[in-house]
């Protein structure tokens, strides 16, 4: 039943990337299969330097990501990835600048969801296949509200993403 629910949610263009536990916690979906939106090295909301920065490669379900190429915001029931990853030099050939390693730091997720209060924000830890839900507390939930580019995401760092939102006019100068 399951199945043929999911199959008909894709046939109507929907997202079936959400799937909660009864707990409330989110799987993590199989995201390395979704839209790669861009990455940042070093990346950091706050002023801080790391002698090894982290790649931040950021992913947006499929379904979602068409949506928002139509009308430059994203549907209910999106999500978005953030995957943290070793970065290193002088690693095989490489002689300079900085490569991505195998080593996943971490993996967060947003996600748009109104039978939910709307965008939460969920982190998976140590490599867990559920992510826990950040209290409301959490830095993400402010600096989201009040430096995102387009509907509550950060569109201003995914160049593919940015011409859509002009478009739709649904991008904020930030």
């Amino acid at each position: 039943m399951k199945k043929a629910i999911a199959i008909a949610l894709l046939a109507a263009g929907a997202t079936v990337a959400q799937h909660y536990s009864s707990g409330g916690e989110l799987a993590l979906p199989d995201y390395r299969k979704w839209v790669y939106l861009g990455s940042g090295v070093g990346m950091s909301y706050t002023e801080t330097s790391r002698e090894n920065p982290p790649f931040t490669n950021v992913f947006a379900e499929p379904a979602a990501y068409d949506k928002f190429m139509k009308t430059g915001t994203w549907p209910d029931k999106t999500v978005l990835i953030a995957e943290m990853r070793e970065s290193a030099t002088n690693l095989s050939i490489n002689k300079s600048g900085r490569v991505q390693t195998a080593k996943v730091l971490a993996v967060e997720a947003e996600v748009k969801d109104s039978t939910k209060g709307g965008w939460a924000f969920y982190g998976f830890e140590n490599g867990a296949q559920a992510g826990k839900l950040f209290p409301k507390s959490a830095a993400c939930y402010s600096c989201h509200e009040e430096h995102a580019a387009t509907d509550n995401t950060f569109v201003q760092f995914y160049p593919t993403l940015i011409e859509t939102a002009k478009l739709h006019g649904t991008y904020k100068e930030r």
